[in-house]
């Protein structure tokens, strides 16, 4: 047993980056868009989990070996090597679907917490912003990256939550490798939303960034600024990567599930956010008595975990891609007083989402409207990543392989043809 432990611990010591990127795409605004997928239409999308792995773990395995090969970020390899004006539209997307995103998830993780924790949620939602600010600006990289991997087991909430209710498993397995497609504008419009808070921008500049912070942690980059890798290390990269992805869609896949069976069969056809989700989960879970408290409690566990990882992904995110752009100094390796306007994105993005929360502003409507602009902002920077990608100037030895650059750009065809389907069924 002893042993067993060791080896999973030595695994779970190699991931980083790619665990950190995939486990954040299940926040919980992530978490309310899967579950109001399920509620909304049973599992018609569920097979959307299963088409979207391979699709979501070839660009951001792409995002990585950009930041890991050149040494830098992805806006400053944009910028570097291509026009401006994309990246500058991207950018300003990116910053605003984030602090929705941010809002929208502070939010939840307060009212999650206040199903359980007799605190107010005002009180609750200052506590996470405090401590969310806290790590992300005075805790040391390597320790904060440790921190952000362990809040990230949260996600195993949500399988957990789907074991705890009677499931159709033949309908389910169905959905899940036979595809459904309405052509309704409902319809595309969730997909579109889904792919969009699946394969979203903030991740390609977040797990590109991250890989960068990982080499200069290691000491790998160089004093002309290129870093030292191997194909060990591209390999470990890859591996991350993937294990990233695959527990990230089997969070997806679980969420839907629980959707459709505890809400749509029971008639619950719109959830308003993800502690309402939690919360609607108690009077309708029958599996065994107390299963639906015990449900209740393990989904808005993983509400506040997830939280707790993806505001900082979605600040830090947002911050690289402002700072690369403009040249700032950037990067969680360094103290606060080294890097002002990196951390100043960080602390305004993360405040506005607070304040979101008290001005009137419905944030699961505009969290909607977030993961549909990034669905939309996603598909020029997905043609522009498979370009670099293949640059051999760029990349060297390590630019993209045939499967690699199919996948890339089969992900940029039905992204671009998802939101020109949306456009066409208004």
């Amino acid at each position: 047993m002893h042993k067993i432990f060791r080896k999973v611990r030595k695994f779970f010591k190699k991931l980083g980056p790619g665990f950190i990127t995939g486990m954040s795409d299940n926040d919980p605004s992530g978490v309310a868009a899967y579950t109001q997928t399920g509620a909304q239409f049973g599992y018609g999308q569920l097979w959307m989990a299963f088409f979207m792995l391979p699709l979501m773990t070839a660009i951001q395995e792409v995002s990585a070996r950009i930041g890991a090969v050149t040494g830098k970020g992805l806006a400053w390899v944009i910028r570097e090597h291509y026009g401006k004006t994309v990246l500058y539209i991207s950018v300003i997307i990116v910053l605003i679907a984030n602090t929705i995103n941010i809002g929208a998830d502070l939010g939840a993780m307060a009212a999650a917490a206040k199903l359980i924790i007799p605190i107010p949620f005002p009180v609750l939602i200052l506590i996470f912003t405090a401590l969310i600010l806290f790590l992300e600006i005075f805790i040391s990289y390597k320790t904060y990256a440790r921190v952000l991997k362990w809040f990230g087991l949260a996600l195993i909430s949500y399988p957990l939550t789907m074991f705890l209710v009677r499931e159709p498993w033949g309908e389910i397995l169905k959905a899940t490798f036979v595809p459904h497609i309405e052509f309704s504008f409902a319809f595309i419009f969730i997909v579109v939303g889904v792919l969009g808070t699946t394969i979203s921008p903030y991740l390609f500049f977040w797990q590109a960034s991250e890989e960068v912070e990982e080499e200069k942690e290691r000491h790998l980059i160089k004093k002309d600024g290129h870093p030292n890798i191997t194909k060990r290390f591209i390999k470990d990269l890859r591996i991350d990567n993937f294990f990233g992805m695959f527990f990230s869609e089997i969070g997806a896949w679980s969420i839907i599930i629980v959707g459709a069976t505890v809400l749509h069969t029971n008639g619950i056809l719109n959830v308003g956010s993800a502690a309402e989700a939690a919360q609607a989960l108690e009077p309708l879970v029958q599996t065994f008595p107390h299963a639906g408290l015990i449900a209740k409690f393990i989904f808005a566990i993983g509400i506040m975990g997830l939280g707790l990882l993806a505001v900082p992904v979605l600040s830090g995110s947002a911050s690289y891609a402002v700072s690369e752009t403009l040249n700032w100094k950037e990067g969680l390796n360094l103290k606060l007083k080294k890097a002002h306007g990196f951390y100043g994105v960080i602390t305004i993005a993360t405040i506005i989402g607070l304040i979101i929360n008290f001005i009137g502003i419905s944030p699961i409507k505009a969290l909607i409207y977030a993961a549909v602009l990034n669905g939309i902002a996603a598909v020029p920077l997905i043609f522009i990543m498979a370009r670099i990608a293949r640059n051999k100037k760029i990349m060297g030895e390590y630019r993209s392989g045939m499967f690699s650059n199919i996948l890339v750009w089969a992900t940029f065809l039905i992204m671009g043809i998802a939101v020109l389907g949306m456009f066409i069924a208004i």
